[in-house]
C-alpha cells in the first residue's frame, strides 16, 4: 500500500497543497511549529476521519476558514483509490473513488496507517485509556466490524451510565428498562472483547519476534489482556455468559453508583518482560523497548490481517531512541513499508539507510521538494 499524491485545502497552516511520494522513504525536513506535524497529521486523519492529536475538528480547518479538505490518491496491490475527506463545521464527509461513504465502516481501512510519535513510548507507562485507544484504533483499521460493535457499545454503555443514574436518584424505578440496556450492553460488548482477545494474541507473537531481536535475545515479551471480568473462555457466547453474571451481580451496587463498573471500557493490558510486569518493574529501556516492539509488530499483524503492508507515521521519534533502537527501526522498516518522518536533523537517518529518501523541507506552510 502507498501513498502517491496528498492535497490538503485551508488544512490547518496550509491553505494549497499538492504534494507526490515517488519514493518508499519520505522525509519532513525542518524546525519545530513550522507544519511538519500537520503534513503526517493530515495522512493520519485521511486515513482515520480523525486526528491523533485533537478530538475538535474545528482546529482541523484554517483560522478563518468554514472547511478543511484532504484528498490522496492510494495504490494498493490490485487496484488505485481515491480518498477524500471534507472537515466542516458540521460534520465530515468521506468519499472512496468521488462516491461518499454513508458508513464510517466502509471508509476506515481503504487506508491503513500506523503513527509512531513520542507520546506512544508511553504506551507501556501510560494510563489504561492510552492502551484501548491504542487497540481501538488498530484494530479498528483490520476489522471494520470491530469499529460498529464498538460503536453500538460505547452508545449503549452511556444510556444504560445515564439510566442507572436515573434509577440512583431515584428519577426513575423501572428496572425492567435496565434489563434491555445491560442484555443490549452484553451483546456487542462480548464481540468487541472477543475480537481484542484475538488481537492482543496475534500482537504478542509479533512483538516478543522484534523484542528478542532488539534485546539480542536477552529478553522476551509477554502481552495479557486485563478484562474487568473474570473470564473463563475467549468466545463470544462464553464472554456473553459470564458478562451478563457479573452485571447482574453488581446491580444494586451500579445502581446505588449510577454507574457501569465492568466491561471493555474498564480493560488495560499488561507487558511482562521475562514475566515481570515492566509498567511497575522495567527500567525506562525496558519500557521503550516494549513499546517500539509493540509498534514495529503492528506492520506485520496489518500484513497478515489485510495482505498489504500499511504506511508508516514517523513523528519526531528517531530524536527518543537511543542509536540501537533507531537502527533496528529502520531495518524493520527498509523496504518494507512507505514511511513518512518528520525531523528537524538528518543526523539520525544518515548513513543508516540504503533507502534514498525525498527530503521535503518545510517553513511556515511552505514546502520545498529536494530528492537525494
Amino acid at each position: 500500500m502507498r501513498l502517491n499524491k496528498l492535497e490538503l485545502r485551508n488544512y490547518r497552516n496550509y491553505l494549497e497543497l499538492q504534494l507526490e511520494f515517488p519514493n518508499r522513504l519520505n522525509i519532513f525536513l525542518g524546525e519545530n511549529a513550522q507544519g511538519k506535524t500537520n503534513l503526517l497529521e493530515s495522512i493520519y486523519v485521511l486515513a482515520l476521519t480523525r486526528s491523533h492529536r485533537t478530538s475538535s475538528e474545528q482546529e482541523l480547518i484554517g483560522w478563518q476558514d468554514d472547511f478543511a479538505q484532504i484528498k490522496g490518491r492510494i495504490e494498493r496491490k490490485t487496484s488505485e483509490l481515491e480518498l477524500e475527506l471534507l472537515l466542516t463545521k458540521k460534520g465530515r464527509k468521506s468519499k472512496v473513488n468521488h462516491i461518499e461513504q454513508k458508513k464510517l465502516s466502509s471508509y476506515i481501512g481503504q487506508l491503513n496507517v500506523i503513527l509512531f510519535a513520542p507520546e506512544d513510548l508511553s504506551l507501556v507507562k501510560g494510563s489504561p485509556q492510552t492502551r484501548r485507544r491504542f487497540i481501538d484504533m488498530e484494530l479498528g483499521q483490520i476489522n471494520p466490524v470491530y469499529l460498529y460493535d464498538l460503536a453500538q457499545y460505547q452508545q449503549t454503555l452511556k444510556q444504560r451510565n445515564l439510566y442507572l443514574k436515573q434509577l440512583s436518584e431515584k428519577k426513575q424505578t423501572d428496572e425492567i428498562y435496565l434489563d434491555i440496556l445491560t442484555e443490549q450492553l452484553v451483546d456487542f460488548g462480548s464481540k468487541v472483547l472477543a475480537s481484542r482477545l484475538l488481537f492482543v494474541k496475534k500482537l504478542e507473537y509479533w512483538s516478543n519476534d522484534l523484542h528478542s531481536k532488539i534485546t539480542n535475545q536477552k529478553e522476551a515479551l509477554a502481552i495479557e489482556y486485563a478484562a474487568s471480568i473474570p473470564l473463563k473462555g475467549e468466545s463470544v457466547e462464553e464472554i456473553h455468559s459470564v458478562f451478563l453474571a457479573e452485571l447482574q451481580k453488581n446491580r444494586k451496587r451500579e445502581i446505588f453508583k449510577g454507574n457501569t463498573f465492568l466491561g471493555p471500557h474498564r480493560d488495560d493490558l499488561i507487558f511482562k518482560v521475562n514475566q515481570q510486569n515492566v509498567q511497575t518493574y522495567g527500567s525506562q529501556g525496558q519500557q521503550r523497548t516494549t513499546a517500539l516492539s509493540v509498534k514495529l509488530a503492528e506492520i506485520d499483524l496489518m500484513k497478515e490481517e489485510t495482505g498489504e503492508y500499511p504506511i508508516l507515521l514517523l513523528d519526531d521519534v528517531m530524536s527518543e531512541l537511543d542509536d540501537s533502537r533507531q537502527i533496528h527501526l529502520l531495518e524493520t522498516i527498509e523496504n518494507k513499508v512507505q514511511t513518512f518522518l518528520t525531523t528537524t536533523t538528518l543526523n539520525h537517518v544518515a548513513g543508516k539507510m540504503t533507502v534514498h529518501p525525498d527530503i521535503f523541507y518545510v517553513q511556515q506552510g511552505q514546502i520545498e521538494r529536494k530528492e537525494t
